[in-house]
């Protein structure tokens, strides 16, 4: 997308943090936007901070986990705004801990917010997306979590991880159609994702406290939000597909990347696979364009 100026974006966990600072940097550049939460009195509060910059703004309590809650939500942003063009499937929770310590309920919420949440926001907006044909952009946010895998966490890496693979392939699927697809892959920025628990509903154990360790403390010295959304604006109108916002982790991700290096290596000194020739489909050589 080229031209932001009166499109309409959806955001989940708009109500904060990264999904609010996404709001204020499309409404700067001309975009209404719709905020979906589960926190009524802080979506009221983020649509008036919208309204009092003019940007026009409007608000929906949705829970991502539940797939009825989004097509509400979806039908709403349409009888509001006629038609959607960006969708930040935005919203998420930490969850981690020992091996013997996470909880099946635990896994569960982690997964139905973090990767079907992202499943059902894109299974939802796309047809809306697709029928106006004026083109669009699926943000899906990640983490630097989704590229590297700190222990501890894994309840959390794990939803991540799989939210850069869909992006990953959605977006080879849909840039034909003029639909672009990012996802955003911050590392710690001052949100509440740490108390995230606050609001987890009762089918999933009901509120209660996020295990984040070490990682809480670095969220809450992370960098400003208002930052990651100018970015995240920056990378839809350059059509990117890795959002990244903190450099100094390259690093981290060259490691993750040698290590894997090292496996192929492995393999290809390997007297059990020694001989052994298979085909590659065409398709494989053109992942990730």
């Amino acid at each position: 997308m080229r031209d932001l100026s009166g499109k309409t974006a959806f955001i989940t966990g708009g109500a904060s943090g990264i999904g609010l600072a996404m709001a204020h940097a499309f409404g700067e550049a001309g975009m209404s936007v719709m905020l979906a939460d589960i926190e009524a009195e802080a979506l009221d509060a983020a649509v008036r901070g919208l309204e009092e910059r003019q940007i026009r703004a409007a608000s929906v309590i949705c829970d991502v986990s539940v797939r009825g809650a989004v097509q509400a939500a979806a039908q709403r942003t349409i009888d509001t705004f006629g038609k959607v063009h960006v969708l930040c499937n935005n919203a998420g929770v930490g969850g981690g801990g020992l091996i013997s310590d996470v909880k099946p309920a635990d896994w569960d919420w982690v997964v139905e917010v973090n990767l079907m949440g992202v499943v059902y926001g894109m299974e939802t907006f796309l047809p809306l997306i697709r029928s106006h044909g004026e083109g669009g952009y699926v943000v899906n946010t990640a983490s630097m979590a989704g590229m590297v895998s700190p222990p501890g966490m894994e309840p959390y890496n794990a939803t991540k991880f799989a939210v850069v693979a869909l992006s990953e392939g959605w977006r080879l699927q849909l840039a034909p159609e003029n639909i672009g697809v990012g996802v955003l892959c911050p590392g710690f920025v001052r949100t509440n994702i740490d108390k995230s628990a606050r609001n987890r509903p009762d089918r999933f154990g009901g509120p209660g406290e996020v295990e984040l360790g070490v990682a809480s403390a670095l969220v809450q010295a992370g960098i400003d939000p208002t930052q990651v959304g100018v970015r995240v604006r920056e990378a839809i109108l350059n059509d990117e597909l890795y959002i990244f916002t903190h450099t100094n982790m390259r690093g981290a991700v060259e490691e993750r990347f040698a290590r894997i290096m090292a496996g192929f290596d492995a393999a290809e000194a390997s007297p059990a696979l020694k001989g052994v020739e298979s085909a590659l489909p065409e398709i494989v050589t053109h992942l990730g364009g």
